[in-house]
């Protein structure tokens, strides 16, 4: 069970663009490697940042629209939105203090 907010098509602008605090978003899909070994890093930011930091999961193969509209060619790609922009993006699989950095950039 993910910590994350699965996020689709129909509720991607609300709960990313409207979003008060800032929201971490993963792009993924299920059969990528590097993505099922940032799941567990995404869950602990999750618990981290709760209260601070909104973190999602965008499944490419189920929400394409959503992953060309941000030119998603790769994945994992990690992107942080502050304020409905975004801000930070991070792609591949990345050790968790890189997160906590650029989350606490964000924040700051």
């Amino acid at each position: 069970m993910s910590n994350a907010l699965e996020l689709s098509s129909a509720n991607f602008d609300a709960e990313v663009l409207q979003c008060e605090m800032p929201v971490l978003v993963d792009f993924w899909a299920p059969w990528c490697g590097p993505c099922r070994m940032m799941a567990p890093v995404l869950d602990a930011m999750a618990l981290k940042y709760a209260g601070k930091v909104k973190v999602a999961k965008v499944n490419v193969d189920e929400a394409g629209d959503i992953a060309g509209r941000y030119g998603i060619r790769s994945i994992p790609t990690l992107m942080i939105f502050k304020g409905g922009a975004q801000v930070e993006t991070v792609v591949g699989a990345v050790p968790e203090a890189e997160l906590v950095q650029r989350l606490d950039k964000v924040l700051a």
